[in-house]
């Protein structure tokens, strides 16, 4: 029996469409469509998940640099506390004194500085820096709300200037100052229900000497 013939496919350049004669029929052969071959980015790979093995091997050895709680023999802090709202105060540094026993920190290698409030901690945990004496400062305080503006002004001093006092000195300065509306609130931070503050600032403290003193020191 003889081969049927094929009628020659022709396209439209208009309409990209097929041109034959509708009686013969068709052979069809799969579309084959190929794109510039374009290296992705580091970004685009790392967002969908296709990273090369190779690209994350190469990625697992860079060099992560981190404080310990654990290690610190020899670590010396300052301790910075507003006497302003005593009450609220004792108890932050009374977290942060415990939270230092608790990771054997040794008394002789804690200095407590009392200041009349906390628009004055920023300049002492500045000299305390600069002296060369200490691996980190705490600075610890409590700032509540008046029917003035006169908050604004201490909160917005006390944390601007602890973190000058940390760039200026080059030690870590931990800014433990509470900013709160009313005292049950600032009690609360204290040792209450949402934890103790000073405590917080004591583990900060303790990883940032660590890391300044076996990594970046």
């Amino acid at each position: 029996m003889p081969a049927m013939a094929t009628a020659p496919v022709k396209f439209s350049v208009a309409t990209n469409s097929p041109c034959v004669q509708p009686s013969l029929p068709l052979r069809r052969t799969p579309a084959t469509i190929s794109f510039p071959c374009r290296p992705w980015s580091a970004a685009m790979t790392s967002c969908t998940g296709l990273l090369r093995r190779s690209d994350v091997v190469a990625a697992a050895g860079h060099h992560k640099l981190m404080g310990s709680l654990t290690t610190n023999e020899g670590l010396r802090f300052g301790v910075v506390v507003a006497r302003f709202n005593e009450v609220v105060t004792n108890l932050l540094l009374q977290g942060a004194l415990e939270t230092f026993e608790r990771y054997s920190v040794k008394e002789e290698n804690i200095t407590v500085v009392s200041v009349p409030g906390s628009f004055e901690v920023p300049i002492t945990a500045q000299k305390l820096g600069k002296s060369g004496k200490f691996d980190a400062i705490l600075c610890i305080g409590a700032v509540i709300r008046g029917d003035t503006t006169h908050y604004d002004a201490v909160a917005n001093s006390a944390a601007s200037g602890v973190l000058n006092a940390g760039l200026s000195a080059g030690v870590p300065c931990v800014f433990g100052v509470l900013t709160c509306e009313d005292m049950d609130q600032a009690l609360n931070r204290a040792g209450g229900k949402a934890g103790n503050k000073g405590a917080e600032t004591a583990l900060t403290a303790i990883e940032m000497a660590s890391l300044f003193r076996h990594h970046l020191g």
